[in-house]
């Protein structure tokens, strides 16, 4: 087995583990939704009102 490697002081892990310390661990990330996924999922069109009727008549016929 070899011999350890010696550990370097790193200013950046020293700065960010004193932060942590003081302020507390970093939250969790959230996640943004993406607004043309949202768009996506809606028609692209409006029923027109032949449709809204024509469909209407088949649900009050049942």
């Amino acid at each position: 087995m070899g011999k350890a490697k010696k550990r370097v002081f790193s200013v950046v892990k020293a700065v960010k583990l004193n932060a942590r310390d003081r302020v507390g661990p970093v939250p969790p990330e959230r996640v943004i939704p993406d607004p043309k996924q949202k768009a996506a999922a809606r028609p692209k069109h409006k029923k027109t009102l032949a449709d809204l009727l024509s469909s209407g008549d088949e649900a009050s016929r049942d």
